[in-house]
């Protein structure tokens, strides 16, 4: 049977089982492809345990019932769910995310795609995700701690410091920690770090709001200092404009770097004087203090032009780098940023290139780095603050700074080594996927059948 008969049977599998999920079907497929190759060349360890049918298998998905009542006394019910897919290497950990296009599928793709970028971290972490259908937008604060409180409610049961430690994801902000934390401190009359992303004067971590953008430059930086590059002096193609996107942005602006894009679910703005320092700081609060589009920039920096309704994939720049939202970037996109001239393309929101797109790019001759790789640094940071919270201690920012760039430079080394061909070029996806696999698949053979 080749490697990709083998594949295409797993994959046979996983879509019997479960036929609606196609987006932890593409998750599973693609780390399938890089790692098969791997786990033929040591087939008595792995196939004999079944270790590929197993990961694949979450260890337990948790489905639930969230009520709770809006400001004008209506019941309101909403689906929640958390995916324990992996405690091979430590206590189940991964974001919360509340948005509407939360499902079973999203979660179990999220869940599956953590434990990779766990393992790669060094920290002896497990993979989980979880979150609601539940929409944040357009809610009072009153609405939202209300509903935290009620999903909290329910999740406590399954999640604790040595058990499973959630953080913040999409819809989820400092805001909503604090609601869950708090109601998970009331509900079990104890204070431990059972939750990240909390606020720094009550067991936070410094840098945790900025880990993963800044974790995404220092990839990035890694990555052209291995092909002998650098750099300051280049154009960054940048989506998004939450979180991720506005770090990405800031460091990547300190790094010498020049910002020429940014978006948001109506379109893209260019700027081809560069976002700098000031301009950043008025997206920040447009998007973080008045909840503004992004086309508001335009009226503010003449310069600039916004596209709506497009992706800033066809404009040219040296780096592009996909901060939105899953499969954003496709292979028309791919074709465009190789036309262009793009030599760089790296994933800060959670697989945001297709599959069709990735293959392009690398055949394009555009190295790539993936997801579970590069923004790595948030769950890193995450870490750290259950590190912290064990000691009873917090570190400075500068000390938690470091660290992350520590554990950047030392994801990519393990890149470097499982990607590697006999030519020295790295293939980034093979390298990550491998990379992760090692680490969690050999502690599962040593643990035996659980």
């Amino acid at each position: 049977m080749t490697t990709k008969e083998k594949v295409e049977r797993v994959m046979v599998l996983a879509k019997f089982k479960d036929p609606s999920e196609i987006e932890f079907h593409q998750a599973v497929e693609e780390v399938l492809t890089s790692v098969m190759p791997f786990v033929e060349r040591n087939s008595q360890k792995y196939d004999n345990e079944k270790i590929i049918e197993r990961l694949i298998e979450p260890e337990r998905s948790i489905s639930f019932r969230v009520t709770w009542a809006d400001d004008s006394g209506e019941v309101q019910v909403n689906r929640g769910y958390r995916v324990q897919m992996n405690s091979a290497i430590g206590p189940y950990k991964g974001g919360l995310r509340f948005h509407p296009s939360v499902n079973l599928s999203v979660m179990k793709f999220l869940a599956f795609e953590q434990v990779f970028k766990n393992a790669l971290t060094t920290l002896p972490l497990g993979g989980g995700k979880g979150g609601s259908d539940f929409d944040p937008k357009g809610k009072s604060d009153r609405e939202i701690m209300r509903f935290c409180q009620a999903f909290m409610t329910e999740l406590a049961r399954h999640i604790g410091p040595d058990t499973d430690v959630p953080a913040g994801d999409i819809g989820v902000g400092a805001r909503e920690i604090g609601y869950l934390f708090g109601q998970y401190k009331r509900l079990k009359n104890t204070f431990v770090g059972t939750i990240t992303g909390k606020g720094i004067k009550w067991g936070g971590s410094f840098i945790r709001p900025e880990a993963t953008g800044y974790g995404v430059i220092y990839f990035v930086d890694e990555m052209l200092s291995h092909a002998s590059d650098s750099l300051p002096g280049k154009t960054v193609l940048l989506s998004g404009s939450g979180n991720v996107a506005q770090y990405v942005a800031e460091r990547a602006i300190m790094e010498g770097a020049k910002v020429l894009t940014m978006s948001d679910s109506g379109g893209y703005i260019f700027d081809p004087d560069g976002i700098d320092r000031q301009k950043l700081d008025w997206i920040m609060d447009l998007k973080n203090e008045r909840h503004g589009r992004i086309d508001e920039y335009v009226a503010r920096f003449q310069n600039a032009k916004h596209s709506k309704g497009e992706k800033p994939w066809g404009e040219k720049g040296d780096i592009a780098i996909p901060a939105a939202t899953q499969n954003e970037l496709d292979l028309s996109d791919a074709k465009k940023l190789i036309a262009n001239g793009t030599m760089l393309v790296v994933e800060a929101a959670n697989m945001p290139t297709t599959m069709e797109a990735i293959n392009a790019l690398q055949s394009g001759g555009i190295l790539f780095g993936p997801a579970k790789a590069a923004n790595a640094g948030g769950v890193a940071v995450s870490g750290l603050e259950m590190a912290q919270n064990s000691l009873r201690m917090s570190w400075t920012r500068d000390e938690v700074n470091s660290k992350l760039r520590d554990i950047m430079k030392n994801i990519h080394s393990q890149c470097v080594q499982h990607g590697s061909n006999k030519n020295g070029h790295v293939n980034y996806v093979d390298g990550a996927n491998i990379a992760g696999f090692v680490k969690v698949a050999d502690a599962m053979v040593e643990q035996g059948l659980t």
